[in-house]
């Protein structure tokens, strides 16, 4: 039989994530894990996150993970993962709150960056417009418990429904915060360089941050200095229903990218 990996045919992974608008996701989980001090000043101190030349790249390789991680087999994931994993055993970081020193691969910092990601995920694909269902919006949280393992987490000790997503979210606001040695993302946009082949696209990057930033939750928009308003909810609401909506109508041989095409057919089949 064949290799479809974590997920396969049938999936509510395979038919959300191949959605473009997802992208805005992936940008919104990367401004859920900065809130989490100890995940931050891992990356921090640990990689060229907060350089502008460094980012884009750093972004590349964290989109070709998730890539491998939703659609590669099950050998293809284990070696992604296993490298992931490998990585984080051998770095560590100084918190100046606590005076200790830690390990990246800490449960606690894992579990926030992967609940943040499936939020994010499940958040914007549902305020586009993507159809799901409640109970498909469970199962889609259940089915990245297998994601967690990956990078070494204990799918038990993740949340299985969206109820348990938002109690998790909740339980962990009052140690959440923006740490003021790092970079602010939103003035980070403006100075991050493109590889050549994408530069036309360097104007765009701003417009995508801030509405990653619009998606985020009023407390967590709070947290790092911006307006916070049901406004900015109705109008990232709006934006992305409009975006997703304009999408649609490329033909799906363009809109959708190979794997995503791939899972598509397999799906019909």
């Amino acid at each position: 039989m064949e290799d479809h990996g974590l997920f396969g045919p049938g999936s509510v992974t395979w038919r959300v994530m191949g959605e473009p608008i997802l992208l805005v996701g992936g940008f919104r989980a990367l401004l859920m894990q900065g809130l989490h001090p100890r995940t931050m000043r891992g990356v921090l101190q640990n990689s060229a996150l907060m350089d502008p030349a460094e980012a884009w790249s750093r972004f590349a390789r964290t989109t070709e993970f998730v890539r491998v991680r939703t659609y590669g087999t099950r050998a293809e994931v284990e070696r992604a993962g296993r490298r992931v994993r490998r990585i984080h055993a051998l770095l560590d970081a100084y918190d100046p709150d606590t005076g200790e020193r830690y390990r990246l691969d800490e449960p606690e910092g894992l579990r926030w960056v992967h609940v943040g990601e499936v939020d994010s995920y499940l958040s914007v694909a549902r305020r586009a417009g993507v159809r799901l269902t409640d109970a498909e919006a469970d199962a889609f949280v259940a089915e990245w418990r297998c994601a967690a393992e990956v990078v070494g987490l204990d799918p038990a000790t993740v949340p299985g429904t969206v109820a348990e997503l938002r109690g998790y979210i909740e339980a962990q606001r009052p140690g959440l915060r923006f740490v003021s040695e790092a970079a602010h993302p939103l003035g980070l946009s403006f100075r991050t360089p493109l590889p050549r082949p994408l530069a036309a696209l360097r104007p765009a990057l701003p417009a995508v941050t801030v509405l990653a930033f619009a998606t985020l939750p009023r407390w967590a928009r709070r947290l790092y200095g911006l307006p916070a308003t049901p406004v900015g909810d109705l109008w990232a609401t709006a934006t992305l229903r409009a975006l997703h909506t304009g999408i649609g109508l490329v033909p799906a041989h363009v809109r959708y990218a190979p794997d995503a095409r791939r899972a598509r057919r397999l799906t019909a089949a």
